[in-house]
Parts: structure tokens; sequence; C-alpha cells
């Protein structure tokens, strides 16, 4: 008989960070935390059906690049965890399945490692993703504190390629241990995109990123930005919620700019790249947001399930069956290319 896969749940890490980033894991995996009434947005998208593409499927190309980096495809597994001992086998799995098709990847938060250094090896991939394009991470708001030097010689030891600065500040908001005191963060990611020697990416966590902000994180010299939307999993409702955060969280349940209208706010207002996550489910919404315009897209969670149910075998399957919807939707409306694919006709009205 096969052994049973263990999952995060099965971990017994001690208290403090370890704690609350295992629970995070757990509730993900094991509630259901999506928004309930507001959608991503993406759903009111329809691509118009080319009956006649006169392209030949197997030449359709999904290649991009970004920031530099070359890609097989458009697509990014976004942070989602690190900072306890499970965190190392989730991390390295996704990593080497997201290096096996050619697509980024980012990691958790890296808080935990300023917090309990031993807690570093949950983050170290590199071992078995030795290109994957690698996305550090760290808090808008613990980058207020951080020692520049220290965040250097961190994200060098682990080998990244970026830096994702996370924006939570909702989050932060509705959990009973938050930060709360948001000034000179943005003075801050202004410091860090000029001295830290790698780009920096600003992210959101799912309640997205407007217009007006962008152009801020643009202008403080962002080489990217992650709009991440509404409509997938609510981190402040949802999560803090089932965390036993403060009771207000169940208000803001819903709280944020859904996906697609925070990548358009982002796409006509600033010229860096821009990344499409939020409630992104397959690759067919992956190409809606391409379509958008953005550079990008990723997901979070279905990686996360699919690696707890498959280990690595599993998340590579997930990667692959996207990739397939988003090649058949070049297909279907005639785009032998990404590029082609962002000026593919919709419906009329849209």
């Amino acid at each position: 008989m096969p052994m049973e896969r263990k999952t995060p749940m099965s971990a017994s890490p001690g208290s403090g960070i370890e704690q609350r980033k295992l629970e995070h894991v757990q509730i993900v995996l094991g509630k259901n935390v999506e928004y309930r009434l507001k959608k991503t947005g993406l759903e009111q998208i329809e691509f118009a059906h080319n009956a006649l593409p006169e392209i030949n499927y197997g030449d359709v190309s999904l290649e991009t690049t970004f920031l530099g980096k070359k890609l097989q495809a458009p697509l990014i597994v976004t942070g989602m965890t690190g900072g306890y001992g499970k965190a190392e086998e989730i991390n390295g799995d996704i990593a080497a399945a997201c290096e096996k098709e050619g697509v980024a990847f980012g990691l958790g938060s890296m808080r935990a490692i300023f917090e309990r250094p031993e807690l570093a090896s949950s983050y170290v991939v590199r071992r078995r993703a030795k290109s994957v394009f690698l996305c550090g991470n760290i808090g808008g708001i613990q980058l207020k504190a951080i020692d520049m030097r220290r965040l250097q010689k961190v994200l060098a030891e682990v080998g990244c390629d970026a830096l994702c600065v996370h924006l939570n500040p909702m989050h932060e908001a509705v959990q009973k241990e938050g930060d709360l005191d948001w000034r000179g963060v943005l003075s801050a990611i202004e410091k860090t995109c000029k001295q830290l020697g790698i780009p920096v990416i600003a992210k959101e966590v799912g309640t997205g990123i407007g217009g007006p902000q962008a152009k801020q994180l643009e202008a403080a010299g962002v080489k990217a930005i992650d709009a991440s939307g509404a409509g997938g999993t609510s981190w402040a409702g949802g999560v803090e919620s089932f965390r036993g955060g403060r009771p207000e969280a169940d208000t803001f349940w819903d709280w944020g700019i859904p996906t697609a209208t925070a990548v358009a706010e982002c796409v006509s207002t600033v010229k860096v790249p821009i990344i499409a996550s939020g409630g992104i489910r397959n690759g067919l919404e992956a190409a809606k947001a391409i379509r958008l315009g953005a550079a990008l897209a990723g997901g979070a969670s279905p990686f996360l399930k699919a690696q707890a149910a498959g280990g690595e075998a599993g998340a590579r399957t997930l990667i692959q069956r996207w990739k397939n919807e988003l090649k058949m939707a070049c297909f279907g409306t005639g785009s032998s290319n990404l590029k082609e694919l962002r000026k593919a006709r919709l419906l009329q009205g849209q």
C-alpha cells in the first residue's frame, strides 16, 4: 500500500510566527475562504470565437520575457508560504514544477527569516529549481524597519531574482496582532528600489491595487506591479475569520477591487508590467487577463492545493493544464502568440 501523503495539517511547529504561517495554509486548504459575493470580473469578458483561425495549433507560442527573464508561458505561481518546517517541501515542490514548465515562482512572506533565522531553510528552493525566476517576499509594513544590508544578504542567499513587497493593510486591520501604522511605507519602498540591487515588484494580497496607487508605486521605482484583485481567496475576511481575528473581519469578507478592474486600472495608468492575480483559476481566465494587458497571470491557492494532493507532480500537472488552456484560448481566437492575443476580438459590448 502506498504511503499516505502528509499535508501541512500534520505539521507541528512551535508557536508565534511559525504557528501563524501554518494556520494560513491549513485554512486555505481546509476551509472555504473564497469571496462570497464579489467575483473577479473576468467572467464578464468573453472572447469572440474564431471559426477560421488559419493557424497551426502546434505553432502557437506562449513564450514571453519578464524583467529580462525568458519564460515558456506568461504565468507565475504567486507567493504563498514559508516560515515553518513543512513549507520547505511545499515551496520546493512547486518551485521545481515551475522550473520544469518554464514559469515564474514566488515565495511567501520572508518575515520569518528576520525574526527566526533558523527558519530560512523553508525558503531555500534553488537546490531543486536552479534557474526558475524566483521572487522573494516581504511586507511593506515590515520593510520600514528592516536593515537594507541584511535584506540584500537574505535575498542573495536564497537566490532571488526580484523582491515582491506585499501590501495588505486591510488584512492587517482585521488581525488581532496586525500592524496598523502604515505611515512611511511608500518611502520605504522607494528607498528599497534605489538601494536593493534587484527589481522590486509591488503586490497586493487579494484586495487589489488601483490606478492611483499604481502611479505612486511606479514613481517610487517598482519595476512591476501585481494588481492581485478581489474574487479569489479573501485574506481579510475569510482567512482571518477562521483564525479568530477581530469580529469585524466578517464584515470585510468581500472588500476589495475586483481583479479585472484592478488590472485594467493599472494597465491604463502605468507603463511597468502588470501581473494579474486574485481568483484566477484556469488558463482561460489567465488568457482574459493577458487580453486586458497583463504581462503575466498568476495564482496561488490552486497550486497549493495541487501540491497538497500530489506533491511536485500534482503542481506540475496543474501548470501544464493552465498552459494548455491558455494555448487553446489563443488558438480559438486565431492568435499565434501573446501579442496577437492582446488584440483578440471580444464579443460586442466588452
